[in-house]
């Protein structure tokens, strides 16, 4: 038996994205699209599903986008939530509910786990040091901290993350921290909150994961709880001093708001119990039953907080809710060979993506699960998705289902044939179309959902080869007989194809349904040998799919390049220094006279200076982009007191200064108008 036919209902939740900015492709491919086609699955086969999900409008990442756009967090929560909700539902995720943290309801909820955690003294009331910006005269939530990371040496992490190597930080781990919101070093201060001790849940949570979900759990999603176990849990804050947040419901908590990360989860649960008022259901029914299973679908930096934080706090809490079954976390996607990264405008926008290709919603949802990130990172180029959609969505799905429909039209009016004595080529072909309902059944029950949509295309496939090698329109005239047949199998492939299509490719399947003018059919009418009868009058055929222009996919990577123009980032501030400290440099103006690569170095020239005082050799870093006899004549600025260095063998007497443009190349800083060698830079 299936894992999902062990149960009477399932939750299933998708992350709840921060209303601080649009949606990309790494989010959807990420949880979202995993989790609608599991729902359509389950949906397909009958099952009680409650698919939840909603917007995290609360903690310091709406605060600092707030900050940026200079509107208020409740204008930016309630601007992101719209474009976010309506991306969703024209995108065709299935939510039943898309709730909001800044509803009542939520808080509500939210406070009532944190008063009976802390009637069951369940917290650690701990003074603590913190960082504090004495300018802007505030705590510093953890994404309000900028530094070093102490593992990759990324100048850009946050107190909370490292977006560069995924690592989980504390403020105090980073290096050179800074505030983001005056650019100070921040001072550390008293303050008092409420810390959840997650490792007097160890035992527990060792026995439940380390024995039962071994061999169960993703082994990423494993290996990283059996990682933070291994390491030992440590008390975490559960409040943050903000003014942005769920306020703590205790009478010596001024100022303070629940920690993200203990509201945000809640938010399933009372987003159920807004859901489960509005279709007169039994909220509890979907989180407290013993037959209900309960599905995650996350990132992988949201692993932790779903398997052990949460747990954590639901056990705490008791009063029978179950915990997460499963927690199907998927990997990382980039795009176009870099990391996608909202700062720098490095994504592919669900909401403009659905602009620019109207009604074309399957295509990347066929491209997302295709390249999935289920057990490693991968990548998303656009002329990966063209060859996707081109070779594959068209040439082979739309392919079979246009020439079979179109020759049902053109031998038989659209009526289906009836099929007469089987060849054993005929009874294979039929057998084989009968086996793939279990095998994508199997796969997807995994959560091997590329696997799974790869055997749906097999299917199509199968369906290419029966009609390649039985070509029924050269036998039109001659055995008709024997074409009525091929024909009839052929819709036999097509109908199963648009069942099983609609956990995948939702649109296109009900597009198919239409042509082929079938009523609803559900997951268990799948792999049956006689879905479109003898004598049913198929509809207008229309093509599924259309190709994808080269003029298309250049716009697109176009757009890419501009944005990465306009959002390179520069480099964070160094340490301020004294006047005096910049008054021991002596930079010059100078002028290259002589220029040579290096022997066995790529990358440096030997150049020969006229500083106007003396002439001196400079080995330079440049050679990679510049040919010697270009810059000869040009002039440079030059450090002429650097202490010389000995590289390859050469004693270079100072630095020429460069800077470095949107595409990483070295430009020569120079005067603006030539000047005489020797003149001071100032």
């Amino acid at each position: 038996m299936n894992p999902s036919d062990q149960f009477s209902r399932h939750t299933i939740t998708a992350a709840l994205p921060y209303a601080n900015g649009p949606l990309h492709i790494g989010h959807i491919a990420g949880a979202y699209l995993p989790a609608d086609t599991f729902v359509r699955y389950l949906r397909l086969k009958g099952k009680d599903v409650a698919f939840i999900s909603g917007s995290d409008e609360y903690g310091a990442a709406i605060m600092l986008r707030a900050k940026k756009e200079g509107i208020s967090p409740k204008e930016i929560i309630d601007k992101y939530h719209q474009i976010n909700k309506k991306a969703f539902e024209d995108f065709g995720i299935s939510f039943d509910i898309y709730h909001r943290t800044s509803e009542q309801i939520h808080a509500e909820t939210a406070q009532d786990f944190f008063k009976v955690l802390h009637q069951k003294n369940q917290f650690e009331e701990i003074e603590s040091e913190q960082f504090f910006d004495e300018k802007a005269q505030q705590f510093l939530a953890d994404r309000y901290i900028i530094g070093t990371c102490p593992k990759c040496e990324n100048p850009n992490a946050y107190g909370d993350q490292c977006e560069k190597c995924g690592s989980t930080l504390s403020p105090t781990d980073l290096i050179n921290p800074k505030s983001t919101l005056s650019g100070n070093t921040p001072i550390l201060r008293k303050t008092t909150h409420w810390y959840l001790p997650m490792q007097k849940s160890e035992e527990w949570l060792k026995t439940w994961i380390s024995e039962g979900k071994k061999g169960i759990w993703k082994t990423n999603v494993y290996g990283q709880c059996k990682s933070w176990l291994d390491q030992g849990l440590q008390s975490r804050a559960m409040t943050r001093d903000l003014e942005w947040g769920i306020p703590v419901p205790l009478e010596n908590a001024k100022g303070k708001v629940l920690y993200v990360w203990l509201d945000a989860p809640i938010g399933y649960i009372s987003a159920t119990r807004e859901w489960a008022n509005q279709k007169g259901k039994n909220w509890e029914d979907y989180w407290k039953k013993s037959d209900t299973r309960l599905l995650h679908f996350v990132g992988k930096d949201n692993i932790v907080f779903h398997c052990i934080i949460f747990p954590i706090v639901l056990k705490a809490y008791g009063n029978g809710f179950i915990l997460p079954d499963n927690v199907p976390a998927n990997e990382f996607l980039n795009l176009e060979g870099d990391k996608i990264s909202t700062s720098r405008n490095w994504a592919v926008w669900l909401h403009e993506y659905l602009i620019d290709f109207p009604n074309q919603q399957d295509v990347l949802r066929y491209v997302l699960t295709s390249i999935a990130p289920e057990n490693k990172d991968s990548e998303f180029t656009w002329k990966d998705f063209q060859a996707r959609n081109n070779n594959e969505l068209l040439a082979i799905l739309g392919n079979f289902a246009n020439r079979t429909l179109v020759l049902t039209n053109k031998y038989y009016n659209g009526i289906v044939p009836k099929r007469h004595q089987l060849t054993d080529f005929d009874a294979q072909t039929l057998s084989e179309m009968a086996n793939y309902p279990q095998k994508i059944e199997s796969l997807l029950e995994e959560f091997k959902f590329k696997e799974a949509q790869f055997e749906l295309m097999n299917l199509a496939r199968l369906g290419n080869k029966y009609l390649a090698e039985t070509e029924p329109w050269k036998k039109a005239k001659e055995d008709p007989q024997t074409v009525e047949t091929i024909l009839n199998i052929a819709l036999q492939i097509t109908a199963n194809l648009a069942i099983l299509m609609q956990a995948f490719l939702p649109s296109s399947a009900e597009k198919l349904q239409k042509m082929l003018l079938l009523d609803q059919l559900s997951w268990a009418d799948a792999g049956k040998t006689d879905l479109i009868s003898e004598k049913h009058q198929i509809g207008k055929v229309d093509f599924l799919f259309s190709k994808i222009e080269d003029e298309q996919i250049e716009k697109q990577i176009a757009k890419l390049a501009q944005s990465k123009k306009a959002n390179i980032s520069a480099e964070p501030l160094k340490t301020e220094i004294e006047f005096d400290d910049f008054a021991k440099m002596d930079i010059r103006v100078a002028t290259i006279i002589q220029a040579e690569k290096v022997a066995k170095a790529k990358k440096l020239l030997k150049l020969t200076l006229d500083t106007g005082v003396d002439q001196r050799t400079v080995v330079s870093g440049i050679a990679e982009f510049y040919e010697p006899n270009q810059i000869i004549g040009q002039q440079v600025c030059l450090v002429a007191n650097l202490k010389p260095k000995e590289l390859k063998g050469i004693m270079s007497q100072g630095m020429i200064l460069m800077a470095e443009d949107v595409d990483g190349k070295l430009v020569f800083v120079r005067p603006e108008q030539m000047v005489k060698n020797g003149m001071t830079v100032r």
